[in-house]
Order: C-alpha cells, then structure tokens, then sequence
C-alpha cells in the first residue's frame, strides 16, 4: 500500500479524497481551512499526527469505524456520512495534542462515539434516531439504574465507568444499539425521555 503524506503546510479551500488505496498522513505541521475531505477508506488508511482543521468538513462515503481524532485540532467543522466508535477531543493519555472546538455533527449518523475535554454547548448533534448522553461518565451509575430494554443497563451503561473521566459527550444510534442489545429504538426512546442530560 502506499503512502501519501501532506505536512508543514497550509492549504485553504482544497477537496482531499482519502481513499482504500493508500494511507494518507494530514500532518504534522499541516494547517487545513475550509476544506473537504472526502474519506473513502478505512480508519487504517487514516493517520492525523496533529493537524489543524479549520472549518472544514468531512465527508464519510463509507462508514469510518473506530477512528481516534485525539492528535486532531477541530474547529468548526462540519461532518457527514456515518461514524461509528470515533472519539473526539482530548484524549488525557495525550494531553495538548488535540481538541475539537465547536463542530457540526447534525447531519452525521453516529454510534459509540465519545466526545472528549471539549465544551458540548458548542456541537451540534444529531437527532434521533442518535441521540447524545451528557457527562456519562460522570452519571453512569445513575445511566445504568434505568429500566432500560434488553441488556442496555448492565452491558452499555454500566460500562460507560470505564471511560475517560474527560468524556463530556456519548453519542448513540439507537437503531444500532437495539440491534445489538435486542431491544426496538422505540423502548429505548421511552427510556430517554424520562432522563435528564440527553439530546434527541
């Protein structure tokens, strides 16, 4: 596979296809404003070792899973397409070396991404079927008391303990989630429109 490397450089109103065929390095030292970037490949044709984004938006045509954004700058970017398993922000193992500042994710289908060190006020998520838990973390045990179908409660909520307590934001597809834990979106929304800190 080969190799493709943008860094030490500032490009402004560019379209980046990021496809199968290679994988692509954005950075270091590269600083991206009101660009596309167009992700065609898989979270391993994807390597960001701290580069900025500055308006930008990305474009998933397929779905991008388990991708961390930890050594990423996001401001004000805007994403599309499906992600599932991204974490976003600041990671506590590596401080200073990523953030995501304000963000449009509305028009984005997310599942089991987190959202980390960043202020949740300034995002945009996406409605449900998604739907976004604020501070699990920190409210996990009273998350995994609910009277939530299938194996929600024990398996998911529970688990949310373990992540980062930086984690500011979860976000969900309820189809995906019901799916997997062998519920229907519909009783877990019944669920959810019974908690604080959840946005539909």
């Amino acid at each position: 596979m080969i190799q493709v490397n943008l860094e030490n450089a500032e490009l402004k109103n560019e379209r980046i296809e990021i496809g199968a065929d290679a994988v692509y390095f954005l950075g270091p030292k590269l600083t991206l404003r009101n660009c596309t970037l167009v992700l065609r490949g898989a979270a391993r044709n994807l390597v960001i070792p701290q580069a900025r984004f500055i308006d930008c938006t990305f474009e998933a045509k397929r779905e991008l899973k388990g991708f961390l954004w930890d050594k990423a700058y996001l401001e004000n970017c805007q994403f599309t397409g499906s992600f599932r398993g991204n974490d976003f922000g600041e990671w506590p193992y590596s401080p200073g070396k990523g953030s995501i500042e304000g963000g449009d994710f509305s028009q984005a289908r997310l599942d089991a991404c987190r959202f980390l060190g960043c202020d949740v006020r300034a995002l945009r998520f996406p409605s449900w079927p998604c739907f976004t838990l604020v501070d699990p973390v920190g409210r996990w045990r009273e998350l995994s008391t609910q009277p939530w179908p299938g194996d929600i409660g024990p398996v998911v909520m529970a688990g949310l303990a373990q992540d980062p307590p930086s984690t500011a934001a979860m976000t969900y597809s309820a189809t995906a989630l019901a799916k997997r834990s062998g519920t229907t979106p519909e009783a877990i929304k019944a669920v959810l429109e019974k908690i604080e800190g959840v946005l539909l």
